[in-house]
């Protein structure tokens, strides 16, 4: 039986010493929950909340709280970044498709899970709205359901709903959903996503993240036809094809006619379109990004960037140097799933420098400390503002030559020196 209170912080009272607790991600980070849980905490210890990437969460990162409840994190986000990279807090590097599984099969305990869900209808189902991602998986695990019910959370299709039964206790307040605003275009991801939709053909069906190089790329989709979307997130960009029916998802094998996802981040428009909308299903990310489910659509084409790329097609995602910026995510989870599925591809998207341009993301070898997410003999397109570099199939040394000709030219020769001296590759 439900236990309606009437405050955030009466809600997370009945949580002890000790426990572990999942956090309901994205732009579903149910915020009213997490600062009472901040106050809550400091009477507690050795509390662990375990999370994806979450939203407007700075009370978790009050020092205060240190010994009394620690972040573990399967990806750093804006808060928690400096929090791991102190030591603070924990990363777990992880593909996304795997979170879930430790849940399901007792690897990481669940006796809490903190939601954002809608009001339930006439039958009591609640659905967990913009972002169903592991969330999910750790309420049918969870020993516990602590949830906020806001009226503003949309309803979702899919893997979405929880019933009221199943919550144990529920704090209901109307607040505004958290936005994502998109950002200007820059002149160069622009060029980057001009590349990227070069690349792109009628009936492929995308995965591609939030960002301005993917919308760019998306705004230049106008003129295709029967495109599909399987992934584990989208944002604004998506919302003229959709409209125009660019995408259609009519030529999927998995959801034929739905437009599949596992969250959802952006404009009130975006949650609007998706609300009580049938032919947008929001499923389980083990499902969502399982290589062998999205190989069975044809023409997969995943579209994901990097932080670093070294000459062999390494690429980084994940940290610069040692230091921990975001996380393993669903990119090699797609990428592997492109390479499987019939005419499939998978393209890696990014600018060629950092720091004003006064570093380059091609390097000769990656960083001291950098983590190798997507493995050189994964990699098929890498894709700058200077151009677009096919990998799969090639040697080493043409490798080197066609990352080269996509390099900042005020790098390559550099490049190509340390090329010749450590790999004896000469162009």
């Amino acid at each position: 039986m439900t236990l309606f209170v009437e405050s955030a912080l009466e809600a997370v009272s009945v949580i002890g010493s000790g426990e572990n607790l999942w956090c309901h991600s994205m732009a579903a980070t149910p915020t009213v929950l997490l600062e009472a849980l901040a106050e809550h905490a400091r009477a507690l210890q050795d509390v662990t909340i375990m999370q994806l990437h979450l939203e407007h969460a700075e009370a978790l990162a009050d020092p205060a709280l240190d010994g009394h409840l620690r972040n573990r994190c399967f990806f750093a986000g804006q808060v928690t970044r400096d929090l791991i990279n102190q030591g603070r807090a924990d990363y777990v590097p992880i593909f996304l498709s795997e979170i879930p599984k430790l849940f399901r099969r007792g690897d990481a305990r669940v006796d809490t899970a903190l939601v954002q869900v809608s009001t339930p209808d006439r039958h009591g189902n609640c659905s967990l709205g913009i972002s169903v991602e592991a969330s999910k998986a750790a309420c049918d695990v969870a020993g516990r359901i602590i949830a906020h019910i806001n009226p503003e959370m949309p309803r979702t299709h899919g893997d979405s709903f929880i019933n009221l039964r199943d919550i144990d206790v529920a704090y209901t307040a109307t607040e505004p959903l958290l936005l994502h605003g998109e950002r200007e275009i820059s002149p160069v991801e622009r060029t980057i996503g001009e590349h990227v939709a070069s690349l792109i053909e009628d009936g492929d069906c995308l995965q591609m993240g939030i960002g301005a190089i993917p919308d760019a790329a998306l705004a230049c989709l106008g003129d295709r036809r029967d495109l599909g979307i399987h992934t584990e997130m989208f944002a604004d960009g998506v919302l003229p094809l959709l409209r125009s029916g660019v995408i259609n998802n009519a030529r999927k094998k998995i959801s034929r006619g739905r437009t599949v996802t596992s969250f959802a981040m952006g404009s009130q428009s975006l949650y609007d379109h998706v609300n009580d909308n049938p032919e947008v299903v929001f499923l389980d990310v083990e499902f969502v990004n399982n290589p062998v489910v999205i190989a069975k659509n044809p023409r997969a084409t995943s579209i994901n960037s990097a932080l670093q790329i070294d000459l062999t097609g390494q690429v980084c995602a994940d940290s610069i140097g040692h230091r921990i910026y975001s996380g393993v995510g669903g990119q090699v989870d797609f990428v592997q799933g492109a390479s499987y599925s019939e005419r499939g591809k998978s393209i890696i998207a990014l600018p060629s420098t950092a720091r004003g341009g006064t570093l380059s993301r091609l390097v000769p070898h990656l960083a001291s400390g950098a983590g190798v997410v997507t493995t050189r003999a994964q990699v098929d397109y890498v894709v700058t503002e200077y151009g677009v570099a096919r990998l799969r199939g090639c040697s080493i040394a043409e490798r080197v030559r066609a990352l080269l000709a996509v390099a900042h030219p005020e790098f390559q020769e550099s490049l190509a020196r340390e090329a010749r001296d450590t790999m004896g590759v000469r162009v």
